[in-house]
């Protein structure tokens, strides 16, 4: 083989060994920075932008595409200890010229966390408002999607300000009594009894709970490499504190029906989504929303649990689209009348 041939194939594959060498030793070393590396790889592919906002010395953090047009925007909520970067696997199957934005809840990911804030689900719609108002979201009624922790403040917030919120999207939302015990509040009350609290099944501490958790959530058996896993568990180690904090902030007596409290003040056109199979917020809070805010619609999803985004992003966007397109149909046709 002539030499320079040679030359060029040992170059050829030392420049492909580097790249391939980097990928291994994060996998195996740093797999909290491949989890990272991969969302924002995954934001750009999206066209996703983030960018920070300082409202009276409280920073936000969200990402965003599309611009504001005739159609209404789209503010969208995460659920407990997650962050902007969940609503991914769904903006995927969302069109481009669709305004989009994903914030950051408080204390989350790059959101300011302050030991001095109210992290109960009314702070928190106060706080999600002030973000509102600092990007003008508010100078005509937008689309508001919550799920979980993030639906308990998107319904909460669309009855506190009315005017702000043309229609709404409640994924599994919390902050309703429990018609039925689920498996993840049948857990708690066992942890209370036990006086076992540091132990929430929503806050793992290894790779262990962390597949206990994703056990929890998803209907959907995930095969999570251990590796996995445990960039998993690393990325949520620094926050566990946080975490436990909010969520027995959240699960209180102030904020654990809130929802259900604001449920009849609700005047925005409404979708419900949920998992048939949600293991951690029984599924039965579809009906009892329905019941409360007229002419709501109730999608059931077979074979879903609680984390719907995750599990069925395709259908979920389907219905978000659909749901938008009934309400602005409607609008239309108000107008013409």
């Amino acid at each position: 083989m002539d030499l320079d041939v040679l030359n060029m194939f040992v170059i050829a594959g030392g420049t492909l060994a580097i790249p391939i060498l980097a990928f291994v030793a994060s996998f195996l070393l740093w797999p909290s920075a491949l989890i990272r590396i991969y969302y924002w790889y995954w934001r750009r592919a999206l066209g996703m932008q983030v960018r920070y906002v300082n409202c009276d010395g409280y920073q936000f953090c969200y990402s965003y595409r599309g611009r504001p047009s005739h159609k209404a925007s789209v503010l969208m909520l995460h659920g407990f200890s997650a962050h902007k970067d969940m609503w991914l696997s769904v903006v995927k199957f969302l069109p481009k010229n669709l305004h989009l934005i994903c914030v950051d809840m408080p204390g989350h990911e790059g959101t300011t966390r302050s030991s001095l804030d109210d992290f109960s689900i009314y702070g928190q719609v106060k706080r999600i408002h002030q973000f509102v108002e600092c990007i003008n979201l508010n100078r005509k009624p937008f689309h508001m999607v919550g799920t979980s922790m993030g639906g308990n403040v998107a319904g909460v917030y669309a009855a506190q300000y009315p005017a702000e919120v043309c229609s709404l999207s409640l994924v599994c939302p919390a902050g309703l009594p429990h018609g039925r015990e689920s498996k993840f509040v049948k857990q708690l009350r066992e942890l209370k009894a036990s006086e076992s609290m540091d132990r929430i099944p929503l806050i793992p501490s290894t790779p262990e709970e962390m597949a206990d958790m994703l056990k929890l959530c998803s209907y959907v058996r995930f095969k999570v490499p251990q590796q996995i896993l445990q960039g998993l568990v690393d990325v949520r180690l620094p926050h566990n504190d946080f975490y436990r904090k909010l969520f027995l902030e959240i699960a209180n007596e102030k904020s654990r029906n809130s929802l259900y409290e604001s449920m009849s003040k609700i005047k925005a056109t409404t979708q419900i989504i949920w998992g048939k199979q949600d293991q951690v917020l029984d599924v039965s809070g579809a009906e009892l929303l329905a019941k409360s805010i007229p002419d709501c619609q109730v999608h059931i999803l077979e074979n879903c649990g609680h984390s719907v985004v995750v599990e069925r992003p395709r259908k979920t966007a389907k219905l978000l689209l659909e749901f938008l397109a009934a309400v602005q149909n409607a609008e239309n046709n108000k107008k013409l009348a």
